[in-house]
């Protein structure tokens, strides 16, 4: 005897007509009601995919008293057969047979009415924002996004690696990072001199929130050759605009036996492989992002009106080979440009040196080279202590990626792998050895040549997604005075 319990069916799978005549049970939330004596219309979504599937509920067969407990936001399961629909719009529809009231939502108190929302009232909100369109369409293709990371690099034989998340390095030397602690902040132990004594913490020094996996990175590329990680970094930077946050994501692989070409190749081939995937997988959201983007873009200034929609630009990242150009040359050709010229930029470019801003970065991307782009050979005093110094002793072997929309995505480097270079580096830099002898180990034992990047995940899902804001595309945003959720 067969008493299996019948399984519910997503309604991505009852979209594909495959299970059309069939008695299915469905369950998910309503997202509208329309019902007259005769007939109910019920839309409802379960997450699986951006449609809805659509309910038709006889009130005689269903009951009253049931269909009353069914407003937008109630979880409902539902038994009946698919049909092929005789709307429009889509393409199969349940006829029910009974419907059970899951979880009932109160139709006065339920912060997602059937009307337009800011992104500002659903980030106040983001425990229920899953629920819309735009965040479900979001997230789904922030999930493809994560495993299509972790298949391009099993693919090609890089092995994972979880990095600390609790660390006693500060990887960029900024400084700018979280105290991790057990102290009682009440009654502090101080030493002889008045300074905090982390000989009484829980890790008898003073650790903090990693800013970065890299540098543990580069010690697994020491025996595996090619490792990469992807994990949760923290930067305690005092900064509210849409491109920054304290709590994100990154995508780290360290590759032994890696020059700075090398290094390019990989990153421009990840990249590629992401958007090529989503594409190919994501269709459906990527279809009404776009389309989004596009209403978004019509209320804006002409002059700020974007020049490819979003799917335009993800197929033209897709379809173009990166340029690749020296800072030097980028340095010419911003100085030399229309806007730094007639003073249209905010930070003027004078000469070699400077540091590029996002608005110089967008302008080699989207205005001169209509391409992505690929900086290398960065002066070495506005980067990071270990990067392979180059003869000409004033730039390291250092590159940027740059897309369209967002400037920089990917930076990355040529690891200085002589001790000597790298101590006297840190020297100048004041960076001190001893707390990084284990990070100096690796170049007195079997040092080789090898390179790395960091790509900000969040950085990439606001290139696929279209969206304007960081803390649109992660689910629950930390950001300076705010850890809600």
């Amino acid at each position: 005897m067969n008493d299996r319990k019948q399984k519910r069916v997503r309604i991505k799978e009852l979209l594909s007509e495959s299970l059309i005549g069939k008695e299915i049970i469905v369950k998910g939330w309503v997202r509208t009601k329309r019902a007259n004596k005769n007939v109910a219309f019920i839309a409802m979504n379960d997450g699986s995919c951006i449609q809805n599937i659509q309910i038709v509920a006889d009130p005689a067969q269903i009951g009253d008293d049931t269909l009353k407990g069914i407003s937008t936001g109630a979880s409902i399961s539902v038994k009946g057969e698919l049909v092929a629909s005789q709307g429009s719009g889509q393409s199969t529809e349940v006829n029910a047979k009974s419907i059970e009231v899951l979880g009932e939502a109160d139709p006065e108190k339920y912060v997602l009415q059937p009307k337009r929302h800011s992104l500002e009232f659903l980030r106040e909100n983001a425990h229920i924002r899953f629920r819309t369109n735009t965040f479900g369409a979001i997230f789904r293709i922030r999930h493809a996004m994560i495993f299509a990371v972790h298949q391009f690099f099993n693919e090609r034989g890089f092995y994972n690696i979880h990095t600390p998340i609790i660390t006693g390095s500060d990887a960029e030397g900024a400084g700018e990072t979280f105290r991790v602690t057990t102290l009682d902040l009440n009654n502090v132990p101080k030493t002889e001199d008045g300074k905090v004594d982390f000989k009484e913490d829980f890790f008898d020094k003073e650790a903090n929130l990693t800013v970065s996996g890299q540098l543990e990175g580069e010690l697994a590329a020491m025996a595996f050759s090619d490792i990469y990680t992807f994990g949760p970094t923290f930067r305690a930077e005092n900064s509210n605009t849409s491109r920054h946050l304290a709590e994100f994501w990154m995508i780290e692989p360290e590759m032994a036996f890696y020059e700075l070409a090398d290094n390019m190749d990989l990153a421009e081939e990840m990249l590629q492989y992401l958007v090529s995937y989503a594409l190919e997988n994501c269709k459906d959201d990527l279809e009404f992002l776009d389309k989004r983007a596009a209403d978004e873009d019509k209320g804006r200034p002409q002059n700020e009106r974007s020049e490819l929609g979003l799917l335009e630009r993800l197929e033209f990242v897709k379809a173009n080979e990166f340029v690749r150009i020296s800072y030097t040359e980028a340095i010419e050709i911003l100085r030399n440009s229309k806007p730094n010229k007639k003073k249209k930029f905010k930070y003027l470019i004078d000469g070699w040196g400077t540091d590029l801003q996002s608005e110089h970065e967008r302008f080699l991307v989207e205005k001169h080279f209509k391409k992505p782009v690929i900086l290398f050979d960065y002066p070495k005093e506005i980067k990071s202590f270990y990067m392979r110094q180059n003869a000409d002793g004033k730039t390291v072997a250092a590159m940027d990626i740059l897309f369209p929309g967002i400037g920089e995505i990917v930076g990355g480097s040529q690891r200085e792998e002589r001790l000597d270079k790298l101590t006297g580096r840190m020297s100048e830099m004041n960076i001190p050895q001893e707390e990084l002898w284990w990070y100096l180990d690796t170049r007195k034992f079997g040092s080789v040549p090898h390179s790395g990047y960091g790509l900000g995940f969040e950085r990439l899902m606001l290139f696929v997604t279209g969206m304007g804001n960081i803390r649109d595309v992660i689910p629950f945003p930390r950001t300076p005075g705010s850890a809600e959720f």
